[in-house]
């Protein structure tokens, strides 16, 4: 009877062993997604709820130079459009090297949001049209040469949001972090 009942623990165990590492492995991948849904929509709350953030580019002598940005809401690509006069230390920074990161903080949610990506420089008259800011005016007198676009294409994302729980591990504090190849919509 004894021996019949180790059996019994033996053949479910085994198969337990064939069948819940699939399981598993979906549920895995179904939490990993629910992250990255997680991580984009915390995300993309943040970047909509502050108002400035600080674009940083690296200069001719390889130093980081930051400025703070008034950035238009992230679009579906999470891509973040920014304005700026065409004559501007950042375009001749960005010009040398694209890698930029934007860094937004909100010390409501005791949160930020570092994007690490790509710049390009944006001079389409359509887009200048679409991504515009009334209250610029004063600072574009001549909208069609004063006024350039900067777009930013994320590579790589980093979420810290204590208020939702997101945050990083105990030890190294290392955050959540995603990465785009390329740049996917999450809508």
């Amino acid at each position: 009877m004894l021996i019949d009942s180790i059996m019994r623990l033996l053949k479910v165990s085994l198969l337990l062993l064939l069948f819940v590492p699939a399981s598993f492995g979906d549920l895995q991948e179904k939490t990993q997604q629910l992250d990255r849904t997680r991580l984009i929509s915390g995300a993309r709350e943040l970047m909509t709820t502050v108002r400035y953030c600080a674009l940083v580019t690296i200069d001719a002598k390889g130093r980081a130079q930051a400025r703070a940005m008034d950035p238009f809401p992230p679009d579906e690509n999470l891509v973040v459009w920014l304005a700026t006069n065409p004559n501007s230390r950042k375009v001749h920074e960005i010009r040398r090297n694209p890698h930029v990161v934007l860094y937004y903080f909100d010390s409501a949610s005791q949160g930020y949001v570092s994007i690490s990506g790509v710049a390009r420089l944006v001079e389409d008259p359509k887009e200048k049209s679409r991504h515009w800011k009334a209250e610029w005016k004063a600072f574009y007198p001549e909208r069609p040469k004063d006024y350039l676009l900067i777009a930013v294409t994320p590579e790589k994302l980093e979420v810290v949001i204590e208020k939702k729980g997101i945050v990083g591990t105990s030890r190294t504090w290392k955050p959540p972090t995603l990465t785009f190849h390329p740049p996917i919509k999450d809508d």
